[in-house]
């Protein structure tokens, strides 16, 4: 069936089963190919009917195509975590999370997007509170009158050294600086969401009229660099939020050959938000211990370097010469049988091409704490004993505090404090 009746807002569960949802052909191939979903096929027992079933990528996408609908994909870690885990990732050495909750605020919504349209609008409106930040930036222009600095490689080019014109260069005091337009991005990204609150769309709109003075970004270009420092420091929650708002993963791309795929809208992966949560925190804890981390730090298995692994943790010495420890984090559900055989054979892999004598593995739940493998036919290690594979379990329903002190306690294991036999 191809026809173009207007199909109501389709909510899906992160990882939830199939959903049966009547949809037209355009509107269906535009859904499977977007990579949003984990899958997005005709439903063989219902005519002009499509199963949709959500993956890892939580959030909102608006199909604009005649009939396409609104799909959310509710997460199944409640927001206020989800937005934890990702405020620690982009910043944890600032207080910008909220004191009480160690969460980002983001008001009374339980959607992933409101939720994040009310975050940055109210990061952007703290910063904004005591004016627009303003700096100096230079400015190249042709001009008939002669202003600052005069270019000559670009007057000989343009004008063969006649004059006027002239091609000339200042420095100007202007709201137009990258962090303005960074802020003026973000929040007209938001604004063509779908899913955002009446009254958070006008508070953003609001925001963007404040933001006017710097330039639009256009689309596909690259965001402006700006660097931490004093001047800018009551900017930096809002900068590191909106950058978050412009990288995160987005549907809109171009196939080979194609024109733009017809989604748009925001998504948040799950499997790279307790990814970097992981890692970052226990970087962070590791500092602590005087040992540095690296991330996604690539090594070969092979003598010949033909087989390439990337662990997303490597704990090395002080110097950073040495590695002393290796993680994996998996946003996975541990099993019925308890085991992730592959993601042990991997862990096997990453503590044999490191030469350690043992790995761990970081889920995001389980049916136990933790527990561990000793592998057969292999030795290694400070004690000599066989190399042991750990498997950790977070419990992302836990309190900011709760998360945070088990992955100081792996920490401490990864720096030897509490070695067991």
């Amino acid at each position: 069936m191809t026809g173009t009746v207007t199909v109501p807002d389709v909510t899906l569960r992160e990882y939830g089963p199939a959903v049966s949802v009547p949809l037209g052909t355009a509107a269906g191939r535009a859904l499977a190919a977007s990579g949003m979903l984990e899958s997005a096929t005709p439903d063989p027992a219902r005519d002009g009917h499509w199963l949709l079933r959500a993956g890892s990528r939580v959030g909102a996408v608006r199909v604009r195509t005649p009939g396409g609908p609104v799909v959310r994909v509710m997460p199944k870690t409640p927001v206020r975590r989800l937005f934890f885990l990702l405020g620690f990732s982009l910043d944890p050495a600032r207080a910008w999370r909220d004191s009480r909750e160690g969460t980002v605020d983001t008001g009374t919504y339980d959607d992933v997007v409101p939720a994040l349209a009310h975050a940055v609008e109210r990061q952007v409106d703290a910063a904004l509170r005591r004016g627009l930040l303003q700096g100096y930036r230079t400015v190249e222009e042709t001009s008939s009158v002669m202003r600052g600095r005069l270019r000559e490689t670009e007057q000989i080019r343009r004008h063969f050294g006649r004059t006027p014109p002239v091609e000339i260069a200042y420095d100007t005091y202007t709201a137009d600086t990258a962090e303005n337009r960074i802020l003026r991005a973000a929040v007209e990204r938001l604004l063509r969401l779908p899913g955002v609150p009446g009254p958070v769309r006008r508070h953003l709109a609001h925001q963007r009229a404040r933001l006017a003075d710097a330039l639009p970004l256009t689309r596909g270009q690259e965001l402006p660099r700006w660097q931490p420092s004093r001047l800018n420091s009551r900017y930096q929650p809002a900068l590191r939020l909106a950058e978050a708002v412009l990288r995160g993963t987005s549907p809109e791309h171009r196939p080979a050959g194609g024109a733009p795929l017809a989604v748009d809208g925001f998504l948040l992966d799950m499997n790279r938000l307790f990814e970097d949560f992981v890692t970052v925190a226990l970087r962070e804890a590791l500092l602590e211990h005087g040992l540095v981390s690296r991330l996604q730090d690539p090594h070969h298995l092979d003598t010949a370097g033909l087989v390439g692994i990337r662990p997303d943790l490597v704990v090395r010495t002080g110097d950073g010469r040495t590695p002393l420890g290796v993680v994996d984090a998996k946003y996975k559900v541990e099993k019925a049988g308890g085991l992730h055989n592959a993601d042990l054979y991997q862990a096997l892999a990453y503590a044999t091409a490191l030469g350690l004598g043992e790995a761990h593995l970081v889920y995001a739940s389980g049916r136990q704490a933790e527990r561990h493998h000793d592998v057969r036919g292999t030795t290694a290690g400070p004690w000599g004993r066989h190399v042991r594979l750990y498997q950790h379990s977070l419990d992302l329903s836990r309190e900011p505090a709760q998360l945070l002190s088990a992955l100081r306690n792996i920490a401490g294991r990864l720096a030897g404090v509490d070695p067991r036999p």
